[in-house]
């Protein structure tokens, strides 16, 4: 399949993975990077436009496009896929020539940060809505969506695999993931309670004076195999999911494992399924249970690695790969 792919391109996203993803399932892959629509450079005039008005620059938006209907006119793809296109302009999408238009939706379709008015008018009209969430399926249904998948989130086998240790320190907790409200508490409360034991990675955790003045590490985002590196250095590596996204399992879900880092999450349905709780991951409900995983994990550290490598092949014989992703949705296709 020829498949022309609109979604964020820098290093680190999930749909540059997804796209790559394609690729390796055997299929003709030209991408198209959206990530100027998305994400416009901070301080910039695109940046500022969408800050006071909650829209897109019309002349980025169009820039995109008329890059998506330059490649069409040449490359005459199957199927566009938009990965997260909520921000591009719709009619023009659906109009690219192809027989097939798919939207990829990794977030929540009923968080209003993850649509738009203009991808609501006109999300009846296309070919298939993938989604990450399992609930969105009848959600999605009832909007009118002509037809649904679900999938799992993934691993990239390119960026998440077991790396060497960059230093001697070992940290017993790490947190790897963006700063939001619903994860501040308990990162903070770790962070008190542990000390220079915790290490904390991603967007916006510098800006929280309660972590700052803790003993904790904090540091940026790390992406790409940056990302398997700051796990190799973690024993216990916690996965906490987006509440605004209803989430039941989280990319991070496939990626702790996969880079050979110990899976410790939030007890769930899907993640119940995906690992052997005890075995091949640790799960908790409550801030004591939590707790008893990291003093177990600091008492007897050999126990928490062959929990991790029991992790690591279940993931990686389980068909979660970005391809294995890709080659659902084109027999879904089919």
């Amino acid at each position: 399949m020829k498949i022309l792919f609109a979604g964020d391109d820098w290093v680190g996203s999930n749909a540059r993975s997804l796209a790559d993803g394609f690729r390796r399932a055997g299929h003709e892959v030209i991408v198209v990077d959206t990530t100027p629509v998305t994400l416009p450079r901070r301080g910039s005039p695109p940046w500022l436009y969408a800050k006071a008005s909650g829209r897109r620059a019309p002349t980025t938006v169009a820039a995109v496009h008329a890059q998506i209907d330059r490649i069409a006119a040449g490359f005459a793809p199957d199927m566009l896929f938009a990965f997260k296109a909520v921000h591009l302009d719709q009619p023009r999408l659906l109009a690219t020539p192809a027989s097939l238009h798919v939207h990829y939706s990794p977030d929540d379709i009923a968080n209003p940060e993850n649509i738009s008015p203009e991808y609501l008018a006109h999300e009846p009209h296309w070919d298939l809505i993938v989604t990450t969430k399992r609930h969105n399926v009848a959600e999605l249904t009832r909007r009118g969506a002509r037809a649904t998948l679900f999938v799992r989130s993934a691993y990239d086998p390119a960026w998440h695999h077991p790396c060497a240790r960059r230093g001697t320190r070992r940290y017993l907790l790490g947190f790897i993931g963006v700063q939001r409200p619903d994860r501040r508490g308990l990162i903070v409360d770790l962070a008190r309670r542990y000390g220079p034991a915790v290490a904390v990675y991603g967007p916006g955790w510098g800006r929280v004076p309660p972590l700052r003045r803790s003993e904790a590490v904090v540091r940026g985002a790390v992406y790409g195999e940056r990302f398997s590196t700051a796990v190799a250095s973690i024993t216990a590596n916690l996965v906490l999911l987006n509440s605004a996204n209803r989430d039941t399992h989280t990319c991070r879900s496939f990626e702790i494992p996969a880079a050979g880092g110990l899976f410790v999450g939030e007890r769930t349905d899907e993640h119940a399924a995906l690992l052997q709780e005890g075995r091949e991951c640790l799960l908790y409900s409550c801030d004591a249970e939590l707790h008893e995983i990291l003093r177990r994990c600091g008492a007897d550290p050999a126990l928490a690695d062959r929990i991790a490598e029991a992790g690591y092949h279940r993931i990686l014989g389980g068909a979660h790969s970005y391809a294995d992703r890709a080659r659902e949705i084109v027999d879904a296709l089919e």
